[in-house]
């Protein structure tokens, strides 16, 4: 049965999430509709008694005071690196009660004692000491997070008889899907259950990851930054990281293991999704729009299969599992590869581990945990399809033919004094040092069977080839360096980081710039008011983090050098954006919206875009108009549809109301070309989406 909205608490009163967007937009705008089809995240718990809610609230009044003045008076800037190992506890009490996400009554105990452990750790932080940082057992930690600046916690399994003067292989545990398993109840978990992964020798890390996204967008750079926190604080040796996971944390496992295959010694997902159309049994009269099917290409694994050849895989299925379903068609992918992919599966279970197979698949991981991973390998394969997912050990793309078309990269090193490359799709590609110290040398590299001649001094800041018509040559760091000195405008092109979609501005640092000016269009301020309450929100109830936010007449170059900007508004009302507008391949006055020979009125139409900021402050930065993470509480019923919606550029009719599928109906919409210029395409490039 669908769970209702979430609910919001205001004063002493809950109210749905569409009934506070509608409160706080002006007058007329059309109100976010519930909806009876989707399951939203979080559900709504229990009403707490008064007194507990009373208590609680004091106790967490009284420690963010005493934090708070710590920090102030006493403490040291390595001190106050450790905050967040408090904050995080005291977040996690705060969210579950101003979004009223208690699910039972044992929960107000569980509230109780991460209280009393941050009191705790107060006083420890007042006396000058962290005790915690050298615990054994069950660990509870933070980091603070570079997106939003929010203490994210993690979790940590260290063996009592573990030496940590040593470097300790790590073992990254991606947990599976809990509707109610948000901050207050990931950190009682982890002060209380090892979990079912338990390898000797070793730590293991339990990254929250930002709740339910399936280890996507933030979730995905929670993981990595949760990995690199423990770095920090602990001896980890850096070539004996595996990646595991179930359900979830399988699809987890799948989508980064397939995307960032040279950061581990082995990866094992168990159970989970790979793609959306086969797991969501998608026939072509209920497929998506043109540009969303080609977005599937962001996560869905099948399109970076190829990467899969780089690292030990060891998938995992319940032999009756319905999930089983996904490893068995990455077995297939795979085969088609030329890999026999290992796949141990679970006589007689569903949905879980077997446990004489989870014996052997915990031997199989220790064995190349053991051998570690290899940083120069003879033999390097990358598949991609945008350069968001670039690299891979010495080999890293930096333009594209065209992007959401196959990209492929096959690199193989041979003895001392050759390279040879075969490409797909490539424009630009940098090469690394194949070889942990360069050769005496100079060395050929073939590229598409072109030789080309290096010398080995050139090694040292690697090799870069760009693709012209007649063939391939090298560009020598003069030329880079000329070309980054450009203005903006006249280098622009689709880069690492800068290639869009819409949701690829929530994977760095934003900032949310609120309009101050009044529109001319009163039904677009309406609606712009709307979404951005409905962003803030969403961003803290799914994302588990507050956002940054501004106003327009306050916003500095060191804020555009350090961050994706937000813009909400249109130029009448936001003067960051009006600062902007001639510069954008989307063009927006008080008349019309024009894309190339297209045009839509002003009133009653809105722009979401994404694009280079084009400010001098802000180059190497994006700027968003209107939008936030694309994908909306319709689609949290399954973590495989959280993928982006939307392409570079959208225009949307505002007579149709936002709803929890939409921010209304989509005038038109598609995605820049190469050169983040309008272009008139509206098909899915190549064999995108297949």
């Amino acid at each position: 049965m669908p769970a209702p909205l979430p609910c919001l608490r205001v004063s002493n009163k809950l109210l749905p999430l569409a009934a506070l967007l509608s409160a706080v937009a002006f007058s007329g705008v059309p109100s976010v509709a519930k909806s009876a089809e989707p399951r939203t995240l979080p559900p709504p718990g229990i009403a707490v008694p008064p007194e507990d809610a009373e208590r609680l609230k004091a106790k967490l009044a009284r420690l963010n005071k005493l934090l708070g003045d710590w920090k102030t008076q006493s403490a040291t800037p390595a001190a106050q690196a450790l905050t967040p190992d408090v904050e995080m506890l005291l977040k996690s009490v705060d969210y579950a009660l101003r979004d009223g996400s208690f699910y039972n009554l044992r929960e107000i105990g569980w509230a109780d004692a991460q209280l009393k452990l941050a009191a705790e750790r107060i006083a420890a932080f007042q006396s000058g000491e962290h005790p915690w940082t050298t615990a054994r057992g069950l660990v509870a930690r933070g980091f603070r997070s570079r997106l939003d600046n929010s203490a994210q916690p993690y979790g940590l399994v260290i063996p009592e008889d573990l030496d940590l003067t040593k470097p300790a292989p790590l073992y990254v545990w991606l947990h599976g899907r809990g509707d109610t398993a948000l901050d207050l109840q990931f950190i009682h978990q982890r002060l209380t259950s090892a979990g079912q992964i338990r390898p000797s020798g070793a730590i293991v890390l339990h990254p929250f990851a930002r709740y339910c996204n399936g280890f996507k967008s933030a979730g995905e750079v929670d993981v990595f930054e949760a990995i690199a926190e423990v770095e920090r604080a602990y001896k980890i040796d850096p070539e004996r990281i595996v990646l595991m996971g179930f359900s979830m944390g399988g699809a987890g496992v799948w989508h980064i293991g397939a995307h960032y295959p040279d950061r581990w010694a082995a990866v094992s997902p168990g159970a989970g999704f790979v793609d959306v159309r086969r797991y969501q049994n998608l026939t072509p009269d209920k497929y998506p729009p043109w540009y969303e099917q080609t977005l599937w290409n962001v996560y869905d694994v099948p399109a970076y299969a190829r990467n899969l050849l780089n690292v030990p895989l060891y998938a995992y299925s319940g032999e009756l599992d319905k999930q089983k379903q996904a490893a068995d068609l990455m077995e297939e992918t795979l085969r088609e590869q030329g890999l026999a992919m290992t796949h141990i599966i679970g006589p007689g279970v569903g949905h879980k581990y077997e446990p004489k197979a989870l014996i052997e698949l915990m031997s199989q991981l220790r064995g190349a945990e053991q051998r570690g991973r290899n940083r120069h390998p003879a033999e390097v394969h990358l598949q991609t399809r945008t350069l968001r997912y670039n690299r891979c050990f010495w080999i890293e793309t930096l333009r594209l033919g065209e992007h959401w078309r196959d990209t492929r990269v096959d690199a193989t090193r041979q003895g001392d004094d050759s390279v040879d490359l075969k490409t797909v799709n490539v424009a630009r590609l940098r090469v690394d040092s194949p070889w942990p110290t360069p050769p005496a040398e100079n060395v050929t590299l073939t590229i598409d069977s072109q030789p080309i001649t290096v010398e080995n001094a050139a090694w040292k800041e690697g090799v870069t080839l760009q693709k012209e018509t007649t063939g391939w040559r090298r560009c020598t760091p003069a030329e880079l360096a000329a070309e980054v000195a450009k203005d903006s405008t006249a280098a622009l092109a689709k880069s690492p980081g800068l290639q869009g979609p819409i949701d690829d501005a929530f994977v760095e640092p934003f900032l949310v710039v609120r309009p101050t000016g009044k529109s001319t269009q009163p039904a677009v301020a309406e609606w712009v008011a709307s979404e951005q309450a409905r962003f803030k929100e969403r961003w803290r109830l799914l994302f588990r983090g507050e956002i940054q936010e501004v106003d327009d007449v306050d916003v500095t170059d060191e804020q555009l050098a350090k961050y994706n900007v937000l813009v909400w508004g249109d130029p009448s009302s936001n003067r960051l954006l009006a600062r902007m507008t001639d510069k954008l391949p989307v063009k927006w006055d008080s008349q019309n919206i024009r894309a190339g020979k297209l045009a839509w009125p002003s009133a009653g139409h809105a722009v979401a875009m994404i694009y280079p900021n084009p400010l001098p402050a802000g180059r190497g930065r994006y700027v968003v108009l209107n939008s936030g993470m694309t994908f909306r509480e319709a689609d949290d019923r399954t973590n495989s549809l959280q993928n982006p919606k939307l392409p570079d550029w959208a225009v949307f009719d505002l007579s149709t109301p936002p709803d929890t599928k939409s921010a209304g109906r989509v005038a038109d919409a598609g995605f820049f070309d190469e050169g983040w210029q309008y272009q008139d395409s509206r098909q899915i490039p190549g064999d995108a989406g297949q």
